[in-house]
């Protein structure tokens, strides 16, 4: 694959990767105490052969929590937690991003304290919350004072500084899939009529003063953020997706940024109004620093969107679970692992680091 774009080094203003393969943020459950451990060190070293990795959403607060076992970013314990990871990945000569999260209404008092979530509006998600006592309904959310929305600006900016401290190479802002910043964004979760709600500008923010607070504090070379354009998980719904995300994108394109990172729609989304089917080819041309694509490609698919000119970086999710080894596969065209979706988010190695690396008979 000598010729593969894919293949090939990226050197952008604020990344330089030995390909263009990122490592998708993939929920995995499996840090207990909301620690990363030595799976954790295993997992994502084996991975090290990516561009970039990102990982797992770290949630930014212990208020943003929303599934069992996930690692956070806020305390001292989990910063030195993480140097294990990022020294990993890094004698490997590998690149990782943390993911900062909160997951806002996509939570439940089971993960609070007894607390409810935290939302921009007081509007329930119909969708279930999975815990260790089984899915259960989430809650009407507390809608979110002005302090408490400047206590998780606050809260985005202390994980990006925590995150340098633990040696990551930059941070990736959640802000797409239903969670906190998506609800923010978007006209059916957020119904505010302070400077925070109303029309587009006002909806977004939230989100840029985030992004203003993490690049103030660690620069805008090592930031990142993710957003779903054509995104419709976790009860999430825009009267207007392409105005909305036009509007944003057009505002992110002029912070220079380390890269945008776009997910594909899930599903045909053509029977709703003012949606974007093909993301990466209507944004494009509204965002001319580095763009990463996701949800769903293959090697070809990816290489073609490389080759057209609508993306520099394809991030791959799933296949990364089922195959640590990726980038070497696709290199020499071997076979690849399917995935187990039934050790997705369970307990323990299984399905997690025992995927089989491949090993050629020649």
């Amino acid at each position: 694959m000598s010729n593969s774009i894919l293949l090939s080094p990226l050197k952008s203003k604020h990344l330089d990767l030995s390909n263009r393969i990122a490592m998708a943020p993939l929920t995995r459950c499996r840090a207990k105490d909301n620690l990363v451990g030595e799976m954790q060190v295993q997992y994502y070293s084996m991975r090290a052969d990516a561009g970039l990795i990102i990982t797992e959403g770290a949630p930014v607060s212990s208020e943003a929590i929303g599934y069992p076992d996930i690692p956070g970013i806020y305390t001292r314990q989990q910063v030195e937690a993480w140097k294990k990871v990022t020294d990993a990945v890094h004698q490997k000569n590998g690149k990782i991003f943390v993911q900062l999260w909160h997951v806002g209404r996509i939570s439940h008092p089971v993960f609070l304290n007894g607390q409810l979530p935290l939302a921009p509006s007081a509007i329930q998600s119909s969708t279930l919350a999975r815990t260790k006592n089984g899915k259960l309904p989430r809650p009407i959310p507390k809608a979110m004072s002005f302090e408490e929305i400047q206590k998780t600006v606050k809260d985005f900016a202390q994980a990006a500084e925590n995150a340098v401290e633990a040696g990551f190479d930059g941070v990736e802002i959640h802000g797409a899939n239903g969670y906190l910043i998506n609800q923010f964004l978007c006209d059916g979760s957020n119904k505010r009529t302070d400077e925070y709600g109303g029309d587009i500008p006002s909806r977004c923010r939230f989100a840029m003063e985030i992004i203003r607070a993490v690049t103030e504090t660690i620069g805008t070379s090592k930031t990142g953020i993710r957003l779903s354009p054509g995104g419709i998980g976790n009860d999430i719904y825009d009267s207007d997706p392409k105005s909305l995300f036009g509007y944003l994108i057009k505002e992110l394109d002029l912070m220079d940024l380390a890269y945008l990172h776009l997910l594909e729609p899930y599903q045909d989304l053509s029977h709703l109004p003012n949606t974007v089917q093909s993301i990466a080819k209507h944004f494009r041309s509204m965002y001319q620093g580095t763009l990463m694509i996701n949800n769903g490609f293959q090697m070809a698919s990816a290489e073609q969107i490389l080759q057209e000119g609508f993306a520099d970086l394809v991030s791959f999710g799933k296949l990364f679970i089922s195959n640590p080894d990726l980038v070497n596969r696709f290199r020499i065209n071997a076979p690849l692992n399917a995935w187990d979706e039934d050790t997705f988010y369970s307990e323990g190695p299984k399905g997690y680091i025992d995927y089989p690396i491949f090993e050629s008979n020649s």
